[in-house]
């Protein structure tokens, strides 16, 4: 911590970061019962807290080093601060990038005119080869998080927060690599150790809590990168040997969450960030529910805003459910005249914002229906409680296959075989849809398939087949690389496809 604290130069990060402004979220801290503030870090130069390590590190280094240029591998916001930190210095930057990166980014990267290596379908793979070129060509490479010299330059936050807002009682900082935290915290802890500090991670890469409640440097054998600028594997080295004991403590958020918590930030000041730039503020809230805080100051780490336009139609349709202001229910009614008219009446006022059925010649109908709610979760149990006096209704908002692909399939049942059910993610780029059917091949008779492109950087496919053999299936799955998840038992599914 205080080798951290030590090597901090804010006179550096100042030549390419003002201080980010600290605003007072009104309309968020109304609905908290608490004070929150959000550090804008989305308002730097490349729009992310990034640049402050990406700058601080190269600057430490020797005219020989600078000579010579950099190189680093990232898909994100730590390529773009390397990239705009090596043309404010006047030195050459490499930055290895997957193949299947999204085009926005690496035009973006080239912008700032850093020579672009796309390389390798996976991180793993570009990293692996970008070391092979900082070998050979000796270049210094610049590591996103896992550098004592990176995590300084991103504690020139604390700094900051510190002389902006006298009286603070929690910091809420989204984690990833941990680079952010681990640099906030040292600095928090050593000027002001009676702040908390809240690490907040998605459901799906809560890489540093798992390594806290194992008391081991945990390895994901897979992570969720709807949020991929926290989208890793295992917390930095360097990181967790230190922020494990400054970490007062970590909360977990859904991606519905995140949804929600961007929209809060757009509310508030018509400003757009990515899904890891408000994860903090996801966590202000569930933190701020599940124990029932009120009339504290609040921090919300806001870390960026680089995200695809297209994005905001998936996250749109995600933030009523993250809120709790919507609940998707599956219902079954009887397959006769008056049996809508019925399930809606007992829905008194609720507005209902889909409703989706399809006439199977049984005496059984099953309806798919998204209920606007005003109160929330107390609100949502209450509906259901009366609605299951007379009908089974199953509660369907947190079912991910449900609100990724049932909602837009809905309309026949077929009677299909050995059918299996798969859900995937896969890298997004250009021709990735025919290549990963290409790699599922034709062994198997494809009996269903949904796929709805969200303008991420991955795509989301369920695919229904008819086989045999599972474990033969899983075999041939697992040589792809790709997430995948049997969904055959999936409620949604059974009902409705």
């Amino acid at each position: 911590m205080q080798n951290i604290v030590s090597r901090i130069k804010r006179e550096i990060v100042s030549e390419v970061v003002s201080k980010t402004q600290l605003e007072f979220a009104s309309q968020i801290s109304a609905h908290l019962d608490n004070k929150v503030y959000l550090k804008r870090e989305d308002l730097t130069p490349v729009h992310s807290f990034k640049l402050r390590g990406a700058y601080h590190k190269i600057r430490t280094l020797s005219a020989q080093q600078l000579s010579k240029g950099v190189i680093t591998c990232s898909a994100g916001n730590h390529a773009q601060g390397v990239a705009f930190s090596a043309k404010k210095l006047g030195i050459s930057a490499t930055i290895v990038m997957p193949k299947i990166t999204p085009k926005i980014k690496v035009d973006s990267v080239k912008s700032w005119g850093a020579e672009v290596v796309l390389f390798g379908n996976s991180y793993d793979e570009a990293y692996d080869f970008s070391q092979n070129i900082a070998e050979q060509k000796g270049y210094t490479f610049i590591h996103a998080f896992d550098d004592v010299d990176v995590i300084a330059g991103q504690g020139t936050i604390a700094y900051e927060l510190l002389e902006q807002l006298e009286d603070i009682d929690y910091i809420f900082v989204p984690v990833g690599g941990g680079g952010l935290i681990t640099g906030i915290a040292s600095v928090i802890k050593t000027q002001r150790p009676e702040i908390e500090i809240i690490g907040v991670e998605p459901v799906g890469s809560a890489a540093l809590t798992r390594s806290i409640v194992s008391n081991t440097h945990a390895v994901l054998d897979e992570v969720d990168i709807f949020a991929e600028g926290v989208a890793v594997k295992k917390i930095g080295t360097e990181n967790l040997r230190i922020v494990k004991n400054l970490v007062d403590d970590t909360v977990l958020v859904s991606n519905d969450e995140m949804c929600a918590a961007i929209k809060d930030i757009y509310n508030q000041n018509r400003h757009i960030v990515e899904p890891s730039g408000a994860l903090a503020l996801a966590g202000v809230k569930r933190y701020v529910a599940d124990k029932q805080l009120h009339n504290n100051n609040i921090i919300s780490i806001v870390s960026g805003a680089n995200m695809n336009f297209d994005r905001l139609r998936y996250i749109a349709e995600r933030a009523d459910l993250g809120e709790h202001n919507e609940a998707i229910i599956a219902a079954t009614i009887p397959e006769k005249p008056g049996s809508f008219l019925q399930f809606c009446q007992m829905l008194d006022n609720h507005a209902i914002t889909e409703f989706n059925y399809r006439y199977t010649p049984s005496n059984q109908a099953h309806i798919f229906v998204g209920v606007a709610l005003s109160e929330g979760l107390n609100e949502k149990k209450a509906l259901l409680s009366k609605l299951s006096k007379s009908f089974d209704v199953l509660d369907m908002s947190d079912n991910s296959i449900a609100k990724g692909h049932i909602r837009y399939m809905v309309g026949g049942r077929a009677k299909v075989d050995n059918e299996v059910l798969y859900r995937f993610e896969f890298p997004e780029h250009p021709g990735a849809l025919l290549g990963f059917l290409k790699k599922v091949g034709t062994n198997w008779n494809i009996s269903l398939f949904h796929y709805r492109n969200h303008g991420a950087d991955f795509g989301r496919v369920l695919i229904g087949l008819q086989a045999d053999d599972v474990k033969d299936i899983e075999r041939s799955f697992d040589e792809l690389g790709y997430f995948y998840q049997n969904e055959t038992d999936n409620k949604a599914y059974q009902y409705f496809l």
